[in-house]
């Protein structure tokens, strides 16, 4: 992320470090081994963060646009799919190499070594069929951060085939263990409406269109948002254009509505209460108008450990405003370490407090949706 060191460079020297079965067992062992992605073994690390890096973070500042950088993702997460959903090897570099090689040494474009919006599309037609391009920029075509040839075969698509490969351990919310909490809220960001944010954010295939250059949102279960998974990457050192990647996994596990006017006061009145316990302002005013809230559950391994996070929309002054508050327990030795390098910008600028909306994801939704993302001094 721009200006900040690796948050999680910590978890590289960790796995390196823990040989013993009953170390990798442990909190830190369970932690270094969620770094990457799912959907990719750890010999096929080095050539993605090379490919992602030509598409996007090593690419001047000036001229980078995150959606290249989710354009890239696509094609790595399409050709996993289309590989029959096993994990994506070292020997899996030689199709990509056939496919982007000669645009990366040709020194045309965006300079050599790296790969514009064009040579991403060409070298994607190579590597996966003439089909790509259309079906990337066609929302019936498009889902779970993949393309596919046709909406029939998108609508057979099983978010299981990545739940499989996934290391989802059992829920770990906030507050079970005598542990002290620690409760945060971030700016909030304007919308275009209410109706807009909720009906995107409902479809949870499409998160990974408002993925942001330091994170992204996967969705690992068929339906809608109650009860869904997400698989999270998160993203440090894009600055330097050597990126290195962590996951967790969080869930709904619950969402209230003006549906049930009563659970949606009562819910937002115990968000605001434990912001104040620690010292916060509320995350909805109390001048303002609750809309809907959903609360990310984290399961064990998360990056920030037992924890939750919340997203919530309400309306104020005539304007229409979404907002995170997270909870989550005072951190372990290995996480508070990772976290307190530059865990803790990272996770403002990607709830949105940050000048740089490419790193945000709430920015990138308001984007998305066609309207401009404000942060308020709304309190």
């Amino acid at each position: 992320m721009a200006g900040t060191r690796t948050p999680f460079a910590f978890a590289a020297g960790l796995a390196a470090g823990v040989g013993a079965a009953r170390a990798w067992e442990s909190s830190p062992g369970r932690f270094a081994r969620m770094t990457g992605s799912s959907i990719a073994a750890p010999d096929a690390a080095p050539w993605i963060t090379d490919f992602l890096n030509a598409a996007f973070y090593r690419r001047p500042e000036e001229g980078r646009d995150v959606d290249d950088l989710r354009l890239a993702f696509a094609i790595v997460t399409t050709r996993w799919y289309r590989q029959g959903g096993r994990r994506l090897r070292a020997p899996d570099v030689l199709p990509f190499h056939v496919a982007f090689g000669r645009a990366r040494l040709g020194g045309k474009g965006s300079g050599r070594g790296r790969l514009d919006r064009a040579q991403l599309l060409e070298g994607a037609s190579r590597l996966l069929g003439d089909w790509f391009p259309a079906a990337y920029a066609d929302d019936e075509r498009r889902g779970w951060g993949i393309a596919f040839p046709s909406a029939e075969e998108k609508a057979a698509y099983d978010p299981g085939t990545r739940m499989r490969l996934a290391r989802v351990g059992p829920l770990a919310p906030s507050g079970e263990h005598g542990a002290r909490e620690i409760f945060h809220t971030y700016p909030p960001v304007e919308v275009p409406s209410a109706d807009a944010v909720i009906g995107a954010l409902a479809k949870p295939e499409t998160w990974p269109d408002y993925a942001s250059a330091i994170g992204r949102f996967t969705p690992l279960r068929p339906g809608g948002l109650p009860g869904q998974t997400f698989e999270i990457e998160v993203t440090a050192g894009t600055q330097a254009g050597r990126p290195v990647f962590q996951r967790g996994y969080v869930t709904i596990t619950r969402a209230v509505s003006q549906e049930d006017p009563g659970d949606l006061r009562a819910y937002v009145d115990a968000v605001n209460e434990g912001l104040a316990r620690n010292g916060e302002a509320p995350a909805v005013p109390a001048s303002a108008e609750p809309i809907f809230a959903f609360d990310l559950t984290c399961h064990e391994g998360h990056f920030l450990g037992r924890g939750n996070n919340r997203l919530l929309l309400f309306r104020q002054d005539e304007r229409t405003l979404v907002r995170a508050a997270g909870t989550w327990d005072e951190m372990p030795w290995h996480l508070a370490s990772a976290y307190a390098v530059a865990g803790r910008e990272a996770q403002h600028a990607f709830w949105g407090q940050d000048d740089h909306a490419e790193l945000s994801m709430l920015h990138q939704v308001v984007r998305r949706l066609g309207g401009p993302a404000r942060e308020t001094t709304a309190s």
